[in-house]
């Protein structure tokens, strides 16, 4: 390294002496003779103080200088106020859910429960129907890809069995109907032979 570096010989030697007595190295090397040229003192400079040699084993601080220090000491316990974790819990899930952080009353919390409440459950006629033209939607698509005769006796079977399921419900509900009716008009229906 040395020779790529471009030295002198007596640069060189300077500093190979340098390094066989464990002194540091120059920051500046001299090139003509070994003498340090004294530094040029300005009005505005500062005293420079000489450079602290490092010792050439690192050093170790005994435990009790360590102890000594405010490393070990603990701080004291200081109670806070208790936080409710059900409403923190309650508060990330709508931060995750909603992106924002909503207060919700619990007025509203109970209004939102009466009208799910209030909220019918789907008639099964009307859920029969729907199943039967998802059904149909299905059979015409297999019969477009090729496969229909695979899928439509099951599909035939499943629709005659919803069906027959919806003409019971209507049964039932034109029972109630004329019981509802005759309860309402003890005469029936019977037109007047007289008009």
């Amino acid at each position: 390294m040395m020779e790529e570096s471009k030295l002198t010989r007596f640069q060189r030697r300077y500093l190979m002496d340098r390094v066989k007595r464990g002194d540091t190295l120059p920051l500046q090397c001299h090139p003509t003779s070994s003498r340090e040229p004294a530094p040029a003192v300005s009005a505005f400079s500062l005293p420079v103080c000489p450079p602290r040699r490092l010792p050439a084993k690192p050093h170790l601080r005994p435990a009790e200088v360590c102890q000594a220090g405010d490393a070990y000491t603990r701080e004291k316990f200081k109670p806070r106020a208790r936080r409710d974790l059900e409403k923190e819990k309650q508060r990330l899930q709508n931060i995750l859910a909603t992106g924002k952080d909503v207060v919700e009353h619990k007025v509203k919390q109970i209004l939102v429960q009466t009208k799910e409440e209030e909220i019918p459950e789907p008639d099964r006629f009307e859920e029969l129907v729907n199943e039967i033209q998802e059904r149909r939607e299905f059979l015409a698509e297999m019969e477009a890809l090729g496969q229909g005769k695979k899928y439509q006796r099951i599909v035939l079977t499943e629709i005659s069995q919803k069906m027959r399921e919806m003409e019971i419900i209507d049964k039932k509900r034109s029972e109630e109907m004329r019981e509802i009716m005759t309860k309402d008009f003890p005469g029936g229906n019977k037109s007047d032979p007289h008009d």
